[in-house]
């Protein structure tokens, strides 16, 4: 019996040294989004997607968050659809003299100039719909691979403590959706076995109010189960501590979203970076403050290894020689629609994004089935999800 209860508590141990920090992920998704904001060649959006569904297959696990991001991509796929049908309905911007079409026009009062509906559908119109649908979707895709393979209960117990009850509702809001995507499968699989149709209008209606019942009931329960645990819990602090984190942490954030938003547009990376990184070292500063009203503690927290800065550094790196790219070849990146040209691959761009396989080399499937999920010993009964979850938060 000793043998027995010595390897059971050392398998938590070895998982959680074979988890990957959940903030990796999310730093190498975001890199992977921030080169697709900057492109709209489709050739090089379909590589992002191909490196993160690669990355997602190779590395995900079998938690139920790391089966959400085939409806991301799907999700995507609805977007360019939506974006298409705009473009025929509404118009484009783009002129174009290939037409497709000419749908009837109804007319607008004059306060409307400027808007049509219907009129001609150009080829070079849906082109330029096209490109931008798809930019959506792969940002779509690259955050769909981020939550299918981050643990967002370990990511909440890395948060800063000025962010932690934010960061719960974050967190239960992240969780909601991939209960969803889990919900469906099983009420799918059930109404297969029942000999019953589980595609169609009236199986997606006769399946989706206990989808989101479900759904919603684990989200809530979870929230409830850390509440009952004591979180949110503050200490009492100084008022001008108080002043002064409130207004280092919004003046930082405002920095970090206008730097951001400086390095992903095309004219304003001259000031995106100084303002980015007076940001982040306001937001920091406040954060490390604001820190002192959380009197919680971490059990065995998760710690940034070798292989969290390998993966975050690939993304990293995809991102900033995308931006770099984006200075001396800023139409490769950008193939016109008008006039009707096919888009061309451009090597160096494509070999940087290629980069971004770096976290398959480097975490594989060393974490499939695991990621921070403590596998059950044979015989044992599975816990609740709500309280799996706590105990995740709490390793």
């Amino acid at each position: 019996m000793g043998g027995v209860s010595g390897a059971g508590a050392a398998a938590p141990a070895a998982v959680r040294a074979g988890a990957l920090h959940a903030g990796a992920w999310w730093v190498w998704a975001l890199g992977l989004a921030t080169a697709a904001s900057r492109t709209t060649n489709p050739l090089l959006l379909a590589l992002l997607v191909g490196v993160a569904g690669y990355v997602v297959a190779v590395c995900r696990t079998d938690a139920p968050w790391a089966r959400s991001y085939g409806a991301f991509l799907k999700l995507g796929l609805a977007v360019i659809g939506i974006r298409l049908v705009f473009a025929i309905v509404l118009g484009s911007p783009i002129p174009g003299t290939h037409v497709l079409a000419t749908l009837p026009e109804v007319p607008l009062p004059e306060w409307a100039r400027g808007v049509r509906i219907g009129g001609r559908v150009t080829a070079e119109g849906l082109v330029f719909a096209l490109y931008d649908g798809l930019k959506l979707a792969t940002l779509l895709g690259c955050v769909g691979a981020a939550n299918a393979l981050a643990n967002p209960a370990r990511l909440l117990k890395s948060l800063p403590g000025a962010l932690y009850e934010a960061g719960v509702a974050v967190v239960v809001a992240m969780t909601f959706a991939p209960n969803l995507v889990a919900d469906v499968q099983r009420l799918r699989a059930a109404r297969r076995l029942r000999g019953r149709p589980d595609r169609g209008l009236k199986a997606l209606l006769q399946v989706g109010l206990p989808v989101l019942e479900g759904a919603l009931e684990r989200s809530v329960a979870l929230a409830a189960a850390m509440d009952a645990r004591g979180y949110g819990r503050t200490a009492e602090v100084p008022r001008a501590v108080r002043h002064t984190t409130s207004a280092l942490t919004l003046g930082g954030l405002l920095g970090v979203c206008a730097g951001t938003y400086g390095l992903l547009g095309d004219t304003g990376a001259g000031y995106g970076t100084p303002l980015l990184v007076a940001g982040l070292a306001a937001a920091l500063a406040g954060l490390r403050l604001g820190g002192r009203r959380s009197v919680r503690t971490r059990y065995r927290p998760d710690r940034w290894g070798a292989r969290a800065w390998l993966v975050s550094a690939s993304g990293a790196a995809v991102a900033a020689l995308m931006i770099w790219a984006g200075a001396y070849a800023p139409a490769a990146l950008h193939p016109p629609a008008v006039p009707l040209t096919p888009p061309t691959l451009p090597l160096w761009p494509a070999a940087s994004i290629l980069i971004g396989l770096l976290p398959a080399l480097v975490v594989g499937n060393r974490s499939a089935g695991r990621n921070g999920w403590a596998q059950p010993e044979r015989g044992a009964q599975p816990a609740p999800q709500a309280t799996t979850d706590v105990k995740e938060t709490l390793r």
